[in-house]
This record gives C-alpha cells, structure tokens and sequence, in this order.
C-alpha cells in the first residue's frame, strides 16, 4: 500500500476523533424507530437505489447533518480528500454512527487505491438499533484492517444494504448484490427470516454469506457459502433451559412466540426439546405475538392458571416492544425468561423494575473474556464495550479478513472458510465453523439488574458459574454444540 504525506494527515486526523467526546453509551445514541417503507411492499422492493450505499448517500437519517450531507455529496463527486474532512466533521457531532465510520473508512481506502470490497445488509428501516449495533462491528474490524493489518496490501470497502428485515426486500437486495463481482463477501443478514430468503440467492451465486445474528435450525443446510458467527438456536436455548430447569428449578414454563419468525419458532422446538430432557415441562398457554388477538395484559394470568412458574418470551425483533408489554403486565409474578432477541435497550428502557433478574440466553457478553481488546477498542469508538450483536459483526468481518489471506476470489474465500483448519481469533474468541457451516461456541446467560451502564438503571449482566468466574470463560459443563 502506498503511503503519502496527505493520506497520513487524513488517517491521523480521524484517529484523534477518538477522544473528542466523554464516554457514551453506544445504545443510547439516536434511539427512534423509523421506516423507509412507502407504498406497497412490491414496490418498495425495487427501490434498490435507495437502499444501498458504498458512501454516495445518507442511509441512517436520525443522524444526518449539513457535514455528513455534505460528505456523500463530495464521495459521490469522486473527492474523496473533502469526503473525509466532512465525515471527520461529522463524527464530532456524532462520535458513535457507524455508518459515518463506514463511509471515512471507505473514503480514506479508495485515496490508497488498492481495495477489497464486501457488504453488509441491516435492518434500518425495522429497527435502527439492531442495524446500528451490527453497523459498529463491522465498522470496528474494517478500521482495525485498514489502519494496521492490510489483506495483501489492500483496504475494506464495505457497501451498506437497508433490508428492513423484510424477507422479499432482503431477496431483491441479495440478486442486487451478486451482481457486483468486486463484492467478495455479504455480512448478513438479521433477521432469520430475511436471511432464509437471501441465502439461496447468495449460494447459487458463489458468494460467501455469514449471518453475525441469525439463529434459526438448518439455516447452513441451505448450502456451503452460508455460515454464521452466532452458534445456532440449539445451542442457545440448551443452555437457558438447563439453567432454569437445574438451578432456578422451575419446572413449568409457558411460552409467548412469535408464529410468524423462523427464528422464534427454532428457539421454541429447541427449548421445548430440552425442557423435557432436564425434568420439566412446557404447558399449553397460547401466546403468539403476531395474533391479531394478542392481549399481552392477560398473558401473565393465563400462564399461571395453566400451572406455569416461568415465562419465556420469544418475540422477533420486530415485535420488543409487544413483549416489554408483557414484561410490564407481569408485574413480579412469574420468572421472567428471554430469548437473545430481547438483549435490546428497550428491554432495559421500558421494562424498568417489572424486568428485574429476567433471564436471558445470548451469545456473548462484554464481561465473558478478561482483557479482551475488542471490548477496550469498542469503548474508544462507541462510548460502550458492545452488545452481542456487535460483537458477532464483527467476528463474521474478522474471518472474511482472515480467509482474504488466503486468496482474494469468490471461491478462494469458501474454500477457506471450509477448512477444517480454518481459526480466526475475534471478539468472542476463537471463530471456527463447524463442517455445517455453524459456530462452534456455546451459548451463555445474562441477568437484568440494576445497574448504571445503560443509562436507563438497569443493565444485562452475566452469569457466570463460580468455576469460570477467575477465567472469564462460559461453562461448558453440560452444553453441546
């Protein structure tokens, strides 16, 4: 990679952005829901243009402002020297917007002229935290690339895609994508829903696809260019139900799902499977977030006629804000239980003291490996350590970059990633996949409890078993992957 004197000027003056601002929490920036829908769902489809971008417009608008308009304009005029002045202008107004980080990382790759490009597809339009949260890993990895550990000589590139996680939307967002030949690799996408339907596409095409936060059963049965950082529904609800059944000791579980997300479902087979194996059981309460008759205020009631003592929320991350309803109409009487999707700041926010030591299953948490550099850097940038998503984002970035090492095509990367020798060390420690294309990691527990991290005086805090609490390191005892 060539160096000038006016491209050290630029990378060091985004460097020093880095303390320009006290410590924030990252989740608490620009929190609103916000919707790029308009008209019909077919028509929203084709409406690619609007939807991805490489730096050439504004796609994250809660945090746009006259410096980051004034970026994409200069990026899309091909001045990438008053691209980067802008962005750089732009994070000192808001340090923690990943997409901004995005585009100056694009920007400052394309002065350097020697670029490797993949992309990345979140839900901005169906829920704008989720997006950001996975926005801020891969930002993360790309800066960590670019700045000190280049492939081959070369820089990221990383191009944004909005699905909504809209399944139809993710379809015509993925034909839109393969397209591209320079596009190497697709972090994505959220939802497993959205990730069903893009997948095919993705495989039949030759282009590797890993999912940093879709969960549900025979995703990577799909094909050999699918993976995925986060270790399966299986896995994660294995590892809730053995915690509920053996050590909280409830023995009756009811459970709230939603019908309509593949994800929910997954979670809901799994955790009903291993229910039954460690002693207990699930009863018969209906509660399905997408019914048109969904009453979250009589749920709480409902389950403990039929018996239970524990509830399990299994909402899409569409559907939050239907279960902190629930949450709220809980009121303390029974155990409440969640599944990843409800490790949210609006789980935190509006559950307040009703979701007090609700439990949850995640795949990673800041406080699971001592000294980890990824959560020290996380803070520099975000204002925050990182929540589990951003932490899979980044992971799935990272054995991109790894396996790019390998050789810089479409196939040399599958192939890569197929090795059984393939190890790539990330946030959430060693990544290495298993012959189906999964994780091979362990799920662990988070609790909600007071706490003053979130801004909001509660925090997910981890559970650890007495014997991992020196290492750090989730127990193994009893789990399978």
């Amino acid at each position: 990679m060539t160096t000038t004197r006016s491209k050290t000027t630029i990378i060091a003056s985004s460097i020093t952005i880095f303390g320009l601002i006290g410590p924030l929490i990252f989740w608490l920036n620009s929190y609103q829901g916000q919707s790029s829908r308009a008209g019909s769902q077919k028509n929203v489809s084709y409406n690619l243009p609007a939807r991805i971008s490489l730096g050439d417009r504004v796609l994250i608008t809660a945090d746009n402002n006259p410096d980051k308009q004034a970026g994409v304009q200069f990026f899309k005029a091909g001045k990438f020297t008053e691209a980067i002045a802008k962005f750089n202008d732009s994070l000192q107004l808001h340090r923690n917007d990943p997409e901004t980080w995005i585009y100056l990382n694009n920007a400052t790759a394309q002065m350097g002229g020697n670029t490797l490009k993949v992309a990345v597809t979140v839900p901005i339009g169906g829920n704008l935290n989720v997006a950001k949260e996975i926005l801020r890993g891969v930002a993360q990895l790309q800066y960590e690339v670019n700045h000190s550990r280049p492939i081959q000589g070369k820089l990221i590139q990383v191009e944004i895609a909005n699905d909504d996680n809209d399944p139809e939307v993710a379809t015509q967002i993925a034909k839109e994508l393969v397209k591209d030949p320079k596009i190497l690799a697709v972090i994505g996408h959220n939802s497993s829903d959205a990730t069903f339907a893009a997948a095919p596409i993705y495989q039949q095409s030759g282009v590797v696809m890993i999912s940093p936060t879709s969960v549900a059963n025979n995703l990577t049965s799909i094909g050999n260019y699918i993976f995925r950082t986060t270790p399966s529904s299986r896995v994660i609800a294995d590892t809730l139900s053995q915690y509920v059944v053996k050590s909280l000791h409830k023995k009756k579980i009811a459970i709230c799902t939603d019908s309509k997300a593949k994800a929910s479902e997954s979670f809901k087979e799994d955790f009903i499977a291993a229910t039954f194996q460690n002693g207990g059981r699930v009863t018969h309460t209906t509660c399905d977030f997408s019914s048109a008759s969904f009453s979250p205020s009589d749920i709480p009631s409902q389950a403990i006629s039929d018996g239970a003592d524990a509830l399990l929320l299994l909402p899409s991350v569409n559907r939050i804000q239907s279960a902190a309803e629930v949450i709220r109409a809980n009121h303390g009487r029974l155990t409440l239980l969640g599944s990843h999707t409800m490790y949210t700041f609006e789980t935190l926010q509006q559950g307040q003291a009703d979701a007090n030591n609700m439990v949850m299953a995640v795949s990673w948490h800041p406080t699971a490996m001592k000294g980890n550099a990824f959560s020290a850097n996380a803070k520099k940038l975000w204002g925050g350590s990182g929540s589990w998503r951003t932490a899979m984002s980044y992971d799935a970035t990272k054995v991109i970059a790894v396996a790019l090492n390998s050789g810089l095509s479409r196939d040399q990367l599958q192939k890569a990633l197929s090795n059984s020798g393939f190890l790539a060390h990330g946030a959430t420690g060693d990544v290495q996949f298993l012959p189906s294309g999964d994780r091979n990691q362990l799920g662990m527990l988070v609790r909600v409890q007071p706490g003053n991290e979130s801004g909001t005086g509660y925090d997910f805090k981890p559970i650890l078993p007495p014997s991992t609490e020196a290492s750090g390191k989730p127990s193994t005892k009893g789990e399978s992957s």
